[in-house]
């Protein structure tokens, strides 16, 4: 039988330190890992030749060292006998909905390189989606209505966005690295290779770039007169 010891005389071992919080936990783990890299949004602005904000321009942020992504379901819209978004960004290989909101029969077409194909005379959500799996840039067009025009820019990358009034667009949750990023529109006069940047994200939080091209005056063909409409828009 062991002899007792005093309680003055035993061992004090110190508490161990409580875990952090799992948050904390993963953060540091995160940063510990060899190669790790936290994602940082970058923040596109894009002007016109004179200073004024420009929309429905495409920024596409290509990384020098890509990573696999998965194509998604996306949606072009007719809405008062146009396309909406005007121009809409997608990865290769994503298939687009084409839903009709009006309540005129719509009959979607493009004699694209990249995407040819023509949808039958419908109005709701009949129509079939269409897969877009060539990179390049597509025009849309109606057979019923010529004033109808619509951009999809196919990329192989799947950080992109489309400017809106504000010439703004922001991509988000682009890995730390180097990417190269150009811009397109659709009244551009110079190569779109002439856009290209590259730009370097080190971190979390927000970058910012900017980029002033030139474009020609927007040519529209005019509506045809309807119920409500007053003439020609």
């Amino acid at each position: 039988m062991q002899p007792s010891v005093p309680a003055s005389r035993r061992a004090v071992h110190p508490r161990r330190p409580a875990w952090p919080a799992l948050p904390g936990l993963v953060a540091a783990c995160l940063l510990a890992l060899p190669g790790a890299a936290l994602g940082g949004d970058l923040r596109a602005r894009v002007l016109d030749q004179n200073g004024r904000p420009l929309a429905d321009a495409v920024v596409a942020a290509r990384a020098l060292k890509p990573a696999g992504a998965a194509p998604r379901d996306e949606v072009v819209e007719q809405i008062d006998q146009e396309f909406v978004p005007h121009v809409k960004s997608v990865l290769a290989g994503s298939r687009v909905h084409f839903p009709n909101r009006d309540k005129v029969q719509h009959q979607v077409y493009s004699f694209s390189l990249a995407k040819r194909f023509a949808l039958p005379l419908y109005s709701g959500t009949l129509a079939p989606p269409v897969t877009f799996d060539k990179p390049g840039i597509v025009t849309l067009g109606c057979n019923i209505h010529d004033w109808m025009v619509g951009y999809v820019y196919v990329t192989d990358t799947p950080y992109s966005g489309t400017t809106g009034k504000d010439g703004v667009t922001l991509l988000k949750g682009l890995p730390a690295g180097d990417y190269d990023v150009r811009v397109w529109q659709p009244g551009m006069t110079e190569p779109e290779d002439s856009t290209t940047r590259r730009v370097t994200l080190t971190g979390s939080g927000v970058n910012d770039a900017e980029w002033r091209i030139a474009v020609k005056p927007a040519f529209k063909v005019r509506r045809a007169p309807g119920p409500g409409r007053g003439g020609y828009r």
